[in-house]
Formats: C-alpha cells, sequence, structure tokens
C-alpha cells in the first residue's frame, strides 16, 4: 500500500488515525483509534448504519469481524515495520454476545511474529474489558522492509 511509504517519508510512520483515514470501509464504519503505551485501541462509536437486529438492537456481525480484523492489522502495522498491509491467511471469529448499540472497543496481541507470518488475537468489548463481545486468532502474512 503506498500510503504507507508516503507516511514513513512525512515521518508519520506509525500515525495509524491518518493510515485509517486511506481504508474506506475503516472510514465507513467510523473506526478510530488511539495509542496507549505499546497497545493499540480501537474505537467503533455506534451509528444507526452498523445495526444488522434492530429487535435487540445489535452491531452487525460483519461490523464486529470487520472491526477484529482491522484491530490486528493495526496493532500489527504499529509493531512491525511491514511494506504494505499485512494480509490475511486464515482467520476465526468466536461471538460471544451481543454487541449491543453502544462504543466498542478493541485490542490486539501479536502471540508469535515470524519473518514472514504472525499470529495475532483480538478481542472487543463495550462496558467492560473483561466481558468481551467476540474474539479473534488470525495468521497473517507480513510483507517486511527490505
Amino acid at each position: 500500500m503506498k500510503i504507507l511509504q508516503e507516511l514513513r517519508d512525512e515521518g508519520r510512520g506509525q500515525d495509524l488515525t491518518a493510515l485509517l483515514e486511506h481504508i474506506p470501509y475503516a472510514k465507513f464504519l467510523g473506526l478510530e483509534v488511539e495509542q496507549q503505551g505499546r497497545e493499540i485501541v480501537t474505537i467503533l462509536p455506534f451509528a444507526d448504519h452498523l445495526v444488522g437486529n434492530v429487535n435487540l438492537p445489535a452491531i452487525h456481525g460483519g461490523a464486529v469481524g470487520a472491526m477484529l480484523e482491522m484491530t490486528c492489522v493495526l496493532q500489527l502495522l504499529f509493531d512491525t515495520a511491514c511494506e504494505r498491509l499485512p494480509k490475511t491467511v486464515d482467520v476465526s471469529f468466536d461471538y460471544l454476545r451481543s454487541a449491543r448499540a453502544m462504543t466498542t472497543f478493541g485490542r490486539a496481541i501479536v502471540t508469535r511474529q515470524g519473518r514472514r507470518v504472525a499470529n495475532v488475537r483480538a478481542e472487543l468489548w463495550q462496558e467492560s474489558r473483561d466481558k468481551p463481545v467476540a474474539a479473534c486468532h488470525g495468521h497473517y502474512l507480513l510483507s517486511p522492509l527490505d
């Protein structure tokens, strides 16, 4: 992704907010990011267009899955010097409870990083970090800077 190199050239190689501005689906969702030390926290403010089940109301599972995957990728980009966005090899999602109509937070942990592949776990929560609404485990192909 050309934008990664442009951000590095400007001295903003770890400006994940600027990166999110160039990911159309992240913009559509309204995804935000904060850095808390070495941890990246993603924030999905509630919006009506995110509702999948209007009877509950609950955030659509696709939006939840996308947030989990983007949380993994953003943490990888923060932790590594990748030339391009990491590519998903595989990912599995666990939907633990309904993501209600409220702000959702996410974090990811790189559990193992090799030269070409990384394993990442992520979780989302709403009111309490110890009550996750969803989690995922994924493997990502890295394109390291040479």
